[in-house]
């Protein structure tokens, strides 16, 4: 039993280290719809959802390209001043932090780095502690009508 998990192991890490540079594990994200509501303006999303340390960290990463009505809504386990960054992020993105309570509290506009692999990266810091974000494609609320106070309703699949 010894030799199999020490064989498992090797196994293990060499697939990482034979891994292409700048690869990252699969992971595979849960599903819900977002919807945004501000006065008149009401907009729903598809999102992906990251309520994983594995899939908080994966993110948007390696993506070319996000639909209009795409989005990746992230979920903490607690309250607090969650800062993002764009490492490895080629898709200009806005995001919007949310409070325990589902009301938007901060939208910032995020920039693909320089170099999106090495950096240097801009972190991105709520201006009030969140509980939620949600990346979408840069300009999205803009375009959309959606600014701090929105409510946000999420149904998950």
């Amino acid at each position: 039993m010894k030799t199999m998990r020490l064989l498992a192991a090797v196994v293990v890490l060499l697939a990482a280290a034979l891994a292409p540079a700048g690869a990252a594990p699969d992971v595979v994200f849960k599903r819900g719809t977002v919807t945004l509501v501000q006065g008149a303006a009401r907009v729903t999303l598809q999102v992906e959802v990251a309520d994983t340390p594995d899939s908080r960290a994966r993110g948007l990463m390696f993506r070319r390209h996000l639909d209009e009505f795409s989005g990746m809504l992230f979920i903490f386990e607690s309250t607090g001043r969650w800062a993002f960054w764009m490492k490895n992020t080629l898709i200009p993105l806005s995001i919007a932090f949310i409070d325990e309570g589902w009301t938007v509290v901060d939208i910032q506009d995020m920039q693909v780095a320089p170099d999106p692999a090495e950096g240097p990266f801009t972190l991105y810091e709520p201006a009030r502690p969140c509980r939620y974000a949600l990346e979408v494609n840069q300009g999205f609320f803009r375009r959309h009508g959606i600014g701090v106070g929105a409510r946000v309703i999420y149904t998950p699949r």
